[in-house]
């Protein structure tokens, strides 16, 4: 099917002429670039990312992305010394961070704007100089009912740069996504899977799954990062038939809080050579096609493939090729359906040199925040890098300042274009002994040294 055919196929589906209409004013146009910006990464709307260590630290991640006049708002105090570290040594501007107390959810900003009344009349005071864009990490329901409370109060222009909430949920639900590839595409570009909402269907799919790999999973269809997948080994689901499959598929459900209101995802968990990520930014109508930011390596950890970092892929040309045209098309699918905006896929390449979907991130994340932040610093081309997610437990208790000294001169410096790591998400480093980091290299062999050899000993933990 064509891409306007998939995508009239969509809006008919879920009635999206008529579901878009009530945000029709808030939507980002192409004459809203350089207005000034709230950025706030409001993860609420996201399933588990409560149980990640320090994930309420993250909304500064947002900091990364605003510009000279921006503002961003968390709910956490930025650590010592990063906001000048962010405005001196990086040299990102000068911006204002507002504070707000999501009280019984540490992670619902957005709603916490809301209720508050001195934060909601500085934003109205900001849209009424020369309007406002709201920019968040994900385009959720409270991300669009903020900013129509900010443009009721101060009636004023405000505009939410991220999809509406019946577009982010085709992107970042797993189901949806999946029947918008198959729209798009055709079969044959994903793993195979089964969805339902009932435990005994689910665990039947399990079974009949199993014989067709060494391994198959559970998806709920939120979920960031792997946070709701549990993989599990073909023979052994085999061996416990349909009664014990059944307990399997039930515990899964329990741990993930399923309330029954929704589908679940059994899959095929294919073996991978590879598993890439393409990089897009989705403009408004009248601003462009898709446009790509890259195709990253993904760097995962453990059976279900938790995402800790990523790098500028090395994969064959032609793969590449193949990866960029397939994403290419949904991308154009899903800015035709409305979406505006930041949004990546990841991807799957099988020993047999096919190349499949397992998920679209339509949002902000680990890789797409760094290489913003690269591409921020070195406008005139990428160096090779790597970013990735850093714990060890002799680092809880250090502050910011003591990461800096620890690194010296090794820490990049935007004037004299010196050093060779950036540090940011630092917010968790003093209770969990946690921070991120980018390395810069030569080469993908000396960035690979700086990350295994060079950042253990600037750190005194040893080789």
């Amino acid at each position: 099917m064509t891409v306007d055919g998939a995508a009239r196929e969509f809006e008919e589906r879920f009635d999206l002429k008529r579901r878009l209409r009530p945000f029709e004013h808030l939507r980002y146009r192409a004459s809203d670039v350089g207005t000034r910006a709230v950025h706030l990464d409001d993860f609420a709307a996201i399933p588990f990312l409560d149980g990640v260590s320090g994930v309420e630290h993250y909304q500064h991640r947002a900091r990364l992305r605003a510009r000279g006049g921006d503002v961003y708002v968390a709910s956490t105090p930025t650590s010592a010394g990063y906001e000048r570290y962010c405005r001196e040594v990086l040299g990102l501007g000068a911006v204002d961070l507002l504070t707000v107390d999501p009280a019984d959810d540490r992670l619902a900003i957005a709603r916490a704007c809301m209720e508050n009344r001195a934060l909601l009349d500085r934003l109205g005071a900001l849209a009424r100089r020369a309007g406002l864009v709201v920019e968040p990490f994900l385009g959720s329901e409270a991300i669009w009912d903020l900013a129509a409370a900010v443009a009721a109060e101060s009636g004023a222009r405000v505009r939410v740069l991220a999809p509406p909430p019946p577009v982010t949920w085709i992107a970042n639900d797993k189901a949806n996504f999946e029947d918008l590839v198959i729209a798009v595409l055709g079969p044959g570009f994903l793993p195979e899977s089964r969805r339902s909402a009932s435990a005994e269907a689910l665990a039947r799919a399990l079974l009949e799954l199993s014989e067709a790999g060494p391994s198959v999973a559970l998806k709920r269809l939120r979920c960031a990062s792997a946070m709701g997948n549990e993989v599990f080994e073909s023979a052994a689901i085999r061996r416990r038939g349909f009664s014990g499959v059944l307990d399997v598929v039930r515990g899964f459900l329990e741990r993930t809080g399923w309330k029954g209101d929704e589908d679940v995802l059994a899959v095929c968990w294919e073996p991978a050579t590879s598993s890439p990520s393409t990089q897009w930014w989705l403009p408004p109508p009248g601003g462009g096609e898709p446009t790509l930011g890259g195709v990253y390596e993904q760097i995962l950890a453990g059976e279900e493939g938790v995402f800790v970092g990523s790098r500028p892929s090395g994969l064959a040309e032609e793969v590449e090729k193949r990866i960029v045209s397939q994403s290419g098309r949904v991308a154009a699918a899903l800015q035709r359906l409305g979406y505006v905006g930041r949004c990546s896929f990841d991807h799957l390449v099988l020993p047999d040199g096919r190349v499949v979907f397992t998920e679209c991130n339509g949002r902000w994340g680990g890789t797409s925040t760094p290489m913003n932040l690269v591409d921020r610093l070195y406008p005139g081309g990428r160096p090779p890098y790597q970013a990735q997610a850093f714990v060890h437990p002799e680092l809880v208790g250090t502050t910011f300042r003591q990461l800096l000294a620890r690194f010296g001169d090794a820490v990049v410096d935007r004037g004299s274009k010196a050093g060779r790591f950036l540090l940011y998400n630092v917010g968790p480093l003093k209770g969990f002994g946690k921070f991120d980091v980018v390395a810069l290299g030569s080469s993908r062999s000396h960035v690979e040294e700086l990350m295994t050899v060079e950042l253990p000993r600037r750190l005194g933990l040893g080789a």
